[in-house]
């Protein structure tokens, strides 16, 4: 069972998971990642659900490893890759294999792992006043968590190198513009735009969607020829699905259609 620090809400097919330490700017430690696990579990257990939103309580969204936790004795050498192993590398497959899209909703700072987090949903929503920080470099580390996945991808190798070297805070606006996140909005917006964005997707052909997601991440590695394979074999999934067929049936009787996510 989850405990407080990560609330489980769920309003018609969308659930929402909300990081909840405050107070120390929902920042994570081990307890957290076996609630998140906990949570997750929950709310793949549900027939329901068909999207899910991550974000933060409070004025951030995560700042990630709580680093008040990481301070070592004289002479102890720590292995940050068991905890990477155990907590935030599966956290991060999850998300990306998740049987519904995930939506990031940022309320505030994404820092460390936290800003990692949020890149691994399939949407990333924030509020102007938030910030992405890679932090990593003022303490010794390299990005993790998908960090040196995802900026790369995000962000071109340039910016990638920049903003992972330097550490300098990103603020939403500048995110979109880089292409980093989807949409910046104003901050008593964030809400319901994320409110109208989980709902337009949990209203989707959910097959349909998570097969583009798959499409989609496969052409990062795949020359044109694999990818025009690719296309065909998951196009023949698409098709053999009955929100398919209710899409054409809604377009040919000029109406609006009503998919399953079947």
């Amino acid at each position: 069972m989850f405990d407080e620090t990560v609330k489980l809400s769920v309003e018609g097919n969308v659930a929402w998971v909300i990081l909840n330490r405050p107070d120390r700017l929902n920042a994570l430690t081990p307890e957290m990642h076996g609630s998140l696990r906990a949570c997750l579990d929950q709310v793949e257990a549900s027939e329901h659900i068909r999207c899910l939103v991550l974000t933060g309580a409070g004025r951030g969204f995560c700042t990630g490893q709580d680093l008040a936790l990481r301070r070592f004795a004289p002479g102890v050498q720590p292995d940050l890759g068991v905890s990477l192993e155990r907590d935030y590398n599966p956290l991060v497959r999850r998300l990306q294999r998740s049987p519904y899209p995930v939506v990031c909703s940022v309320n505030g700072v994404a820092a460390g792992a936290g800003s990692s987090l949020a890149l691994s949903a399939d949407v990333v929503i924030a509020a102007r006043n938030a910030r992405f920080v890679q932090s990593f470099g003022r303490v010794g580390l390299i990005p993790d968590a998908g960090g040196t996945y995802w900026l790369p991808r995000l962000l071109g190798p340039a910016r990638a190198r920049a903003v992972a070297m330097l550490g300098e805070s990103i603020d939403a606006e500048t995110a979109a513009e880089w292409g980093l996140i989807w949409r910046c909005v104003e901050n008593d917006a964030l809400p319901a735009e994320t409110r109208a964005l989980a709902n337009r997707l949990a209203a989707s052909p959910t097959k349909g969607v998570l097969l583009t997601r798959r499409a989609l991440a496969a052409s990062a590695h795949q020359d044109l020829n694999e990818q025009l394979d690719l296309e065909r074999d998951l196009q023949r999934q698409a098709g053999a699905t009955e929100d398919y067929r209710e899409g054409v049936a809604a377009f040919v009787e000029k109406r609006q259609p009503i998919f399953r996510g079947r």
